[in-house]
């Protein structure tokens, strides 16, 4: 037996095989033109990652023989990372750990050219350091474009760049998979957390987002135990916005510059239960706290009229303004609320406060 169809039905399947057909093209052409970008913004961004190259010497002690005279035996070490030109005088932005006990330092261009390069400044707090290319006169460099990492979006699009395993100019892609994380590894701490695939050798090296301007840099891997070197989908990286500020002091005075007020600070315990705020525990004596009139006790509620619930809060908030910058504190004391505005200074040797 057989079935004609009508004008009408032979009009919807047409229609339809035009629909899926439409619709596979325009799936093709989507995640061609995600490619495209994604390719895009690497380009733009490969040729200011460049690879770092590193020589040192360390000396074990050794006796000849028992209760003799102790040698020194040398050992040299050879290590490998990334790192991100910041300036077109040739300044690079790196991981601390990357160049730490480093005697020789050779960073290699996109293109394969080499170079020298000097240490100008380190900062362990922070786990960031700046190089400067030896490079003969005349010689531009191409810095990366930094984007504003405060305006990081969770769940956006990040491309890694680096040198894992000493696989040059490699390149991975995942998402900002949060903000503000803090994994205990260094003092100050606000990584980005990312699954773009991170592995050793990527320190240092750019992590950039679609248009290929740089939101961090790439520092910390989470493996899957003590004894594994690979990547398990979580990586963590320094916000552009914070790398850059220690950068630009580094390269400015050779040093880390970052603000502070003064103040230690414990986070309130409330026996189990929800309490609001961070105590202020002690403020140091001629300090931005102490002219502004906090006190040991203080509780600290907001700051910048952001509330904090721990004191890694209040840091974070307070090594985001730059010095001389007011920050805005809202307080508890004996049960009433008050409001200060301390102006940042720049932090001492806290060594010398201890003595």
């Amino acid at each position: 037996m057989k079935m004609k169809l009508g004008g009408m039905a032979v009009w919807f399947v047409l229609a339809g095989a035009v629909f899926v057909s439409f619709c596979r093209a325009e799936s093709a052409n989507v995640a061609r033109a995600f490619g495209s970008a994604v390719a895009d913004a690497v380009d733009k961004a490969m040729p200011a990652v460049v690879v770092i190259r590193t020589e040192g010497v360390v000396y074990h002690s050794a006796r000849a023989v028992p209760f003799g005279p102790v040698y020194g035996i040398p050992e040299r070490l050879a290590g490998q990372g990334s790192g991100v030109i910041v300036s077109r005088e040739g300044h690079v932005l790196t991981s601390h750990h990357v160049i730490r006990n480093a005697g020789e330092i050779q960073v290699a261009l996109h293109d394969g050219t080499q170079y020298p390069a000097k240490m100008i400044g380190s900062d362990p707090l922070t786990d960031l350091a700046v190089l400067r290319i030896e490079a003969p006169a005349g010689v531009e460099f191409t810095p990366i474009e930094v984007a504003d990492s405060d305006k990081v979006r969770i769940g956006e699009f990040a491309i890694a760049i680096g040198s894992p395993f000493s696989l040059d100019s490699s390149v991975t892609l995942g998402v900002v998979s949060q903000k503000g994380r803090s994994v205990g590894v260094l003092p100050y701490e606000d990584f980005i957390q990312t699954d773009a695939p991170i592995n050793p050798g990527n320190s240092g090296g750019a992590l950039v987002d679609v248009d290929g301007r740089m939101i961090g840099i790439n520092a910390v891997i989470q493996t899957g135990s003590p004894y594994a070197r690979g990547n398990i989908g979580i990586g963590f990286a320094v916000p552009a916005n914070m790398a850059m500020r220690i950068a630009e002091s580094l390269m400015r005075t050779g040093r880390a510059e970052r603000p502070w007020l003064g103040i230690r600070l414990r986070d309130v315990a409330g026996g189990g239960q929800a309490v609001d705020g961070v105590e202020v525990g002690e403020v140091l004596g001629s300090t931005p706290a102490a002219a502004g009139g906090l006190k040991a006790g203080d509780r600290i509620l907001s700051v910048d009229g952001v509330e904090v619930e721990d004191s890694r809060a209040v840091q974070r908030t307070v090594f985001k303004r730059k010095l001389g910058e007011s920050v805005r504190l809202r307080i508890v004391r004996d049960g009433r609320e008050l409001e200060f505005e301390i102006v940042t200074e720049a932090m001492p040797d806290l060594g010398r406060l201890e003595k």
